[in-house]
């Protein structure tokens, strides 16, 4: 059944290639003669077709939204890596929404009653079997707790792991495949895409992570009037199923309605500017899918507008060495110290050691001295990481998932803020909380801290530190003994031991001289009698 439901899915993505002419895209790619002439082998390519008026991206874009749910999804992840793609196909794949019709109410219900062991009715005062919203991994039913609160309730679909691992599979093989075939595609790192993208989504699949990942963001911001995060109810939180309370606010892309409220669209936008940097630098956690579709405005004070996030099963965060190095990178950038960036990305580890620092500051600099010929505000921060990524590939980069997270967390963002106020300029609003960040860690109370939490490691050095200068004195000490040291306590071998020491002494005593050559027998005896008897 399984080999069957393969080839079916298999004979569906050749129909969606055909249809979209996918193989066309391809061939356009650098590839090994022999290989292109196997596409004449191809049957629907001896059929004359009309010329596609769609451009290649679109074309891409209508195909993965043909194949489902995982391919969409993945379309979207690969939409964020703007450092890999031409800008044609990174723009239309950015247009990727989840259209999923939502699946059937009774299912759900099923799963909440099976994952929370009661039933709905008990559970809450009031259940909305029409979903609010449905996508590709999860939907969303409204209700009310039998204590009053009103909430939202999160499934994950039925069935969908051995969908996902299906999709997956083909996956793999498709761009395992297409990078043997193409330069082109090995420069994509499709295999590598591909992988991050199965821990992104099997990821997404365990909702207690997104809870966890929800009450944590909370926590950081409690009281703030940057952001607001929804309460999580955590009685009612399972692997598949997540208690959320429920949110009133206006979709972020509503222009209409934030305009109605007389919204301070300005503020709106550098506060969206300021959430990110406090998210990363400031916290080192990240909501990482701030796309439109999860930010909300709330309705509450409009003169000073609070942000409202919802979904946080994909979260980022930074090592306190990557945010040091980061800071610094986004100072020197706008300073024009372009060797300073060169030997960061060295000294971070970003970059091969043995790069050569004068080759990739020269390379930075004629990527990013066309940028900032323009004025400030017209520079788009995301889209000068982007190029500095397509950079550091060339010298070997190695993917810091990390960093590509914030790549594009830092993109819907700043597209967003450009949205709301088109004015905005992201670097005069960043630039004072990222010098103040690098000011609060070299305080005298940041430094007080630091070495409080040396301190605090000080038993666990001293432990390390006797071990290791133990294990040098005795470096055999933890090895077992070779088989023939084994000490054995039997009387066998002490009976062999007297017995030679005794004829030993025999010989020796009948002998006429112990200097003699005729008496080595009994100093032979005599001396394995003794090892004998004294070893064992």
């Amino acid at each position: 059944m399984k080999l069957f439901a393969a080839a079916a899915r298999l004979f569906r993505i050749l129909l969606v290639v055909i249809r979209y002419r996918l193989d066309d895209i391809l061939l356009d790619l650098p590839m090994p003669w022999w290989l292109r002439a196997t596409s004449y082998l191809l049957p629907w390519r001896w059929i004359p077709r009309r010329r596609s008026e769609l451009s290649r991206g679109a074309r891409l874009r209508l195909a993965l939204e043909g194949l489902g749910p995982i391919f969409i999804k993945f379309g979207q992840l690969l939409s964020t890596r703007r450092d890999l793609l031409p800008p044609d196909i990174a723009d239309e794949l950015a247009m990727l929404q989840d259209r999923v019709p939502p699946f059937d109410s009774d299912h759900a219900i099923e799963l909440i009653e099976q994952q929370l062991g009661a039933s709905v009715a008990s559970l809450f005062a009031r259940f909305d079997s029409k979903p609010l919203a449905s996508a590709s991994v999860a939907q969303v039913h409204a209700a009310k707790l039998r204590s009053g609160e009103e909430v939202v309730v999160k499934v994950v679909r039925p069935n969908l792991r051995p969908v996902i691992s299906q999709d997956l599979a083909w996956l793999f093989i498709l761009a395992k495949t297409a990078e043997r075939a193409s330069i082109d595609a090995r420069r994509l790192h499709l295999v590598e895409v591909v992988e991050d993208y199965a821990k992104t989504i099997y990821d997404e699949l365990d909702l207690l992570r997104e809870a966890a990942n929800a009450s944590q963001l909370r926590r950081n911001f409690e009281g703030s009037p940057l952001l607001y995060v929804p309460q999580i109810y955590w009685d009612y939180c399972r692997p598949q199923v997540l208690v959320m309370e429920r949110i009133y606010g206006i979709p972020v892309t509503d222009m209409a309605a934030l305009a109605r409220q007389n919204t301070d669209m300005r503020q709106l936008a550098e506060r969206g500017v300021e959430i990110f940097f406090t998210q990363v630098f400031r916290d080192s956690f990240f909501h990482a899918d701030m796309h439109p579709g999860n930010i909300f405005v709330s309705t509450h004070q409009p003169w000073s507008p609070q942000y409202i996030a919802v979904d946080f099963g994909i979260v980022g965060s930074l090592t306190p060495e990557d945010q040091d190095y980061l800071a610094r990178n986004l100072m020197a950038f706008f300073k024009r110290d372009y060797r300073k960036v060169a030997q960061l990305h060295i000294d971070s580890g970003w970059v091969p050691a043995e790069t050569k620092v004068n080759e990739f500051e020269a390379a930075i600099r004629t990527v990013c001295e066309p940028i900032f010929e323009k004025p400030l505000k017209d520079i788009s921060f995301g889209q000068l990481l982007v190029r500095l990524f397509q950079v550091a590939r060339r010298f070997n980069m190695e993917v810091q998932p990390q960093l590509v997270l914030l790549q594009k967390t830092l993109l819907n963002i700043e597209g967003l803020g450009r949205e709301l106020y088109p004015d905005l300029d992201l670097w005069s609003t960043g630039q004072p909380y990222l010098e103040r960040w690098m000011r609060e860690r070299m305080s005298p109370k940041q430094l007080i801290k630091n070495v409080h939490a040396q301190i605090e490691q000080l038993p666990h050095l001293a432990h390390m530190t006797r071990e290791l200068l133990e294990r040098m004195a005795h470096p055999h000490a933890d090895n077992p003994p070779p088989p023939w040291r084994e000490r054995h306590h039997g009387w066998p071998l002490r009976l062999i031991g007297a017995v030679l020491l005794g004829s030993g002494a025999t010989l020796a005593a009948g002998a006429d001289s112990l200097t003699a050559v005729a008496a080595w027998p009994a100093w032979v005896m005599l001396v394995a009698g003794i090892l004998i008897v004294v070893r064992r």
